[in-house]
C-alpha cells in the first residue's frame, strides 16, 4: 500500500490555502479535481458541493499540524483520529498499475474511492496517509514553514528532523533575510561603537583643556 504517497494527499490539500497571505486557491470544482493528482476516476466525481467541503476538511488538518507544530503530539493524534473515524478507508487489491516482465498483475493494497462522495474519498485517504507518516516517523514530523508569511504543510523526510521549510525556494528567502539581519546588527553595532569612541575622544580631550 503506497501509504507515503498517499500522506501527500493532506499536505497539498492544506497548502491550497495560505491564510496569512490571503490566498486560497479552492474556488472552484476544477480546483478540486486537481487536488486528485493522476487519480481521474476519484476526481471526476467531484462536485460544485465538494467545494466547501473540501475546505472543512482543510481546516481540520490544517489543525492536526499546527498542533504537531506546536508540540501538543496528544492534540494532533486526538485530532488525526477524529477524522479518521469519520472518514474510514476502503482497502482493496489492485493490480491495475503494474506488471512484473511476463505481463501478469503485480498485486499491492490500493485505497478505494469512497461511495460517498469525492470529499470524503480524499479526507479518507489524506488521514489514513498522514496516520501512516505519523506514527511510522513521529509527530515531530509535521511542520509548518517557518519562513514567515509562509505557514505552509511540509513532512519532514530528513535523516536529522532538521526540516524547518516548506521548500526551498522559502529556505533560501528565509537563510538571505537571516543573513541581512546579521549584517544591519553588525552595522549598528559597529556604528554604536565608532561613537562610543569618538565620545570617549571628546571626554578626554575636554578634560585636558
Amino acid at each position: 500500500m503506497e501509504l507515503a504517497y498517499y500522506s501527500d494527499y493532506a499536505v497539498r490539500l492544506v497548502n491550497s490555502e495560505e491564510p496569512a497571505r490571503g490566498k486560497d486557491s479552492l474556488t472552484s470544482v476544477e480546483a478540486v479535481r486537481d487536488l486528485f493528482g493522476g487519480n481521474q476516476s476519484a476526481a471526476r466525481r467531484a462536485t460544485d458541493a465538494d467545494v466547501t467541503r473540501f475546505r472543512s476538511v482543510r481546516a481540520r488538518l490544517r489543525a492536526v499540524f499546527e498542533a504537531a507544530d506546536s508540540g501538543d503530539e496528544t492534540l494532533a493524534v486526538d485530532l488525526l483520529n477524529s477524522l479518521l473515524l469519520e472518514f474510514p478507508v476502503s482497502p482493496q487489491i489492485s493490480g491495475h498499475d503494474f506488471r512484473d516482465d511476463d505481463g501478469r498483475p503485480l498485486w499491492h493494497m490500493h485505497l478505494a474511492d469512497h461511495p460517498s462522495n469525492a470529499t470524503a474519498g480524499y479526507a479518507a485517504i489524506a488521514a489514513m496517509g498522514l496516520a501512516f507518516h505519523l506514527t511510522e516517523y513521529g509527530v515531530d514530523r509535521l511542520g509548518l514553514c517557518e519562513a514567515a508569511p509562509c505557514r505552509n504543510a511540509y513532512l519532514d523526510t530528513s535523516t536529522n528532523r532538521s526540516r524547518r521549510y516548506c521548500s526551498d525556494r522559502c529556505a533560501t528567502r528565509a537563510n538571505v533575510a537571516a543573513y541581512r539581519a546579521r549584517k544591519r546588527l553588525e552595522a549598528d553595532r559597529a556604528d554604536s561603537t565608532g561613537l562610543a569612541a569618538e565620545n570617549a575622544q571628546r571626554t578626554h580631550a575636554n578634560g585636558e583643556r
